[in-house]
């Protein structure tokens, strides 16, 4: 069952792209550049990886950012972006399973929020912060579908 939560606001450090739905996949191997990069400047990720959804656009493509959130704001470089995820009240909900199962479990979660009537922080295709959070480490979980994860969106 869906929940509202306060979030603080969370720096963070990843690779941003413009990618269509069947390219996630790939798009998400590309984290460990962010691995790399953040290993490089020892900086410690204080979180679990995401992926951020700036635009939706299934005809367009997808804008969207993997990462990880740390203790502090970092320059970026190259393809390496840093932000802040806004602090403030988000729609929350857990998924356990593969995560071609997200689709509808997304789709859930944005009926949820029609059905209770929220107000999701978003200008059209536009979202001030739609996250997946990565709860389980694939080092200590490598069975896909044993996998939990957290939807994050923000709501105005």
């Amino acid at each position: 069952m869906p929940e509202i939560v306060e979030l603080a606001e969370r720096p963070y450090v990843a690779l941003r792209g413009t990618v269509q739905m069947d390219g996630i996949s790939a798009f998400a191997d590309r984290l460990r550049q962010v691995i790399g990069w953040l290993a490089a400047r020892e900086i410690a990720p204080n979180g679990a990886a995401f992926f951020k959804y700036d635009v939706v656009d299934m005809e367009a493509g997808l804008v969207m950012e993997i990462g990880f959130p740390v203790d502090d704001l970092h320059a970026g470089e190259g393809e390496i972006v840093t932000g802040v995820l806004p602090a403030g009240r988000y729609a929350t909900a857990m998924y356990h399973g593969h995560p071609d199962g997200l689709v509808k479990a997304t789709g859930e979660l944005l009926d949820w929020g029609s059905a209770e009537g929220v107000e999701w922080d978003a200008d059209g295709d536009k979202w001030a912060a739609r996250l997946e959070v990565y709860l389980s480490d694939p080092r200590e979980v490598p069975d896909m579908a044993d996998w939990d994860t957290e939807l994050q969106f923000k709501l105005k």
